[in-house]
């Protein structure tokens, strides 16, 4: 019997398909380069343990059946250890990661009081690393989550945004090069204003902007579809201001990265080819993907040349520069507006112009908000601020509209313009009519 127990045992210890994972770390239990112990979920998805870049050591996370490191997730990104000298333990009420001479280099930071219970560390079956109450099992016992703390990938069921409450932004940077987690020049972050929108950011000036969450998509991303295996959902209420996306089919790997080229990309793993497959990237085009590219009250229009126009209204503000395809200063408009003899121009297929300052009501539909536009003399544009069914709610613009582009599955845009500059038609009657 001793001797069946002995080989049975060695069998699990040393045979990958027999091997018995951890996913949890006590008070009493630490990680540590040196024994090469990992964390594995539930499932075996993802692993979390040390690794080397660079001759430097990182904490970190990775998809543990795929051929080749994926990773998606890094403590220590910042403040790497300079030697095979690591160790993550529970200290107190903190994870804490020690390198030489036990020196803290990185931390959960948490200032908690003396609770009775101890924590444990658990690495989830989603891939969330969270230290939790010993006595509570699920969420309400987190006491912190890595998955508020991304650093270059968004997982199925992470956030992207804002907890209002405690003010938390929960945003994207990319490495600093594919082999240097470092943090890099790109971010990726919601700007919760009037009409919520992520912006893709170079450093600290704006690269590309998502457009607003039309009820289906970001506006300015058309190519993020809802697939049979995926459900995509964006919440706007009194506790947060997030973007989340949920896996209906969990054989299959998709997540968001931001890589240090500056792109924003959805990556779905191809088990036949072994590789992860670019599902799309944005910006799509830097020609009208870039931010601004056309200047105030012009769209950009891949199919034209050049690819910057003026609204119908409007001329160009430096026609020299305009020539030379400085697009810079935009448009102008060709008469001025009176209010009260104003109308409008029907824009379709378009990524709404930036919304920082925009009027939001979710409450009335195009009518009214039209009816509203029209009162306010300062108003320069409308549309509906959801297009599912039919179209709902309403974003008013009062200043310049900036950022804008025609997409082939856009939505409706309606511009002010002086009653000169609309189209006018002839009736069945002979009637001319704007």
């Amino acid at each position: 019997t001793f001797s069946f127990l002995l080989v049975f045992v060695v069998m699990i210890l040393f045979h990958p398909a027999l091997s018995i994972y951890f996913n949890t770390l006590s008070s009493t239990e630490s990680l540590t380069i040196s024994t090469n112990r990992t964390l594995v979920s539930p499932g075996d998805v993802f692993e979390l343990g040390f690794f080397r870049t660079n001759s430097r050591w990182y904490l970190g996370m990775w998809y543990k059946k795929l051929p080749y490191r994926t990773y998606v997730w890094v403590a220590n990104r910042d403040n790497p250890l300079s030697s095979s000298i690591g160790t993550l333990k529970i200290s107190g009420n903190n994870l804490v990661l020690l390198g030489h001479s036990n020196k803290s280099v990185w931390s959960t930071n948490l200032t908690r009081g003396n609770e009775r219970s101890p924590v444990v560390a658990e690495l989830l079956a989603n891939g969330n690393f969270v230290m939790r109450d010993s006595n509570i099992n699920d969420a309400s016992g987190f006491l912190w989550q890595s998955f508020d703390f991304p650093t270059n990938t968004l997982l199925p069921e992470m956030k992207l945004g804002f907890k209002l409450k405690t003010g938390l932004n929960r945003f994207l940077t990319s490495w600093r090069s594919s082999n240097d987690p470092s943090s890099g020049n790109f971010s990726y972050k919601l700007e919760a204003q009037r009409l919520p929108e992520f912006y893709l950011w170079n450093e600290k000036f704006p690269w590309h902007r998502s457009g607003p969450w039309n009820g289906i998509e970001f506006s300015g991303i058309p190519e993020d579809k809802e697939l049979s295996y995926m459900v995509y959902n964006f919440t706007e209420n009194s506790e947060e201001v997030a973007y989340t996306f949920l896996m209906t089919n969990n054989s299959i790997y998709s997540r968001l990265t931001i890589n240090s080229a500056g792109y924003f990309q959805r990556l779905t793993w191809d088990p036949l080819l072994g590789m992860w497959n670019v599902f799309w990237s944005s910006p799509v085009d830097l020609q009208c993907d870039s931010y601004r590219r056309c200047g105030p009250y012009a769209y950009c229009d891949v199919t034209t040349s050049p690819v910057c126009n003026c609204i119908q209204g409007f001329n160009p503000r430096f026609v020299e520069r305009w020539d030379i395809r400085d697009w810079s200063a935009g448009c102008i408009r060709r008469t001025r507006l009176s209010c009260s003899g104003d109308g409008f121009t029907r824009m379709k297929n378009m990524k709404l112009p930036e919304t920082t300052m925009a009027i939001v009501d979710r409450t009335i539909g195009l009518k009214e908000c039209r009816k509203r536009c029209v009162r306010d003399c300062n108003c320069t544009a409308f549309a509906n601020a959801d297009i599912r069914n039919g179209g709902t709610g309403c974003v008013i613009w009062t200043v310049l509209l900036e950022d804008m582009r025609n997409y082939a599955d856009g939505q409706d845009l309606y511009v002010r313009l002086a009653a000169a500059d609309l189209v006018k038609k002839r009736n069945a009657n002979g009637k001319i009519i704007s």
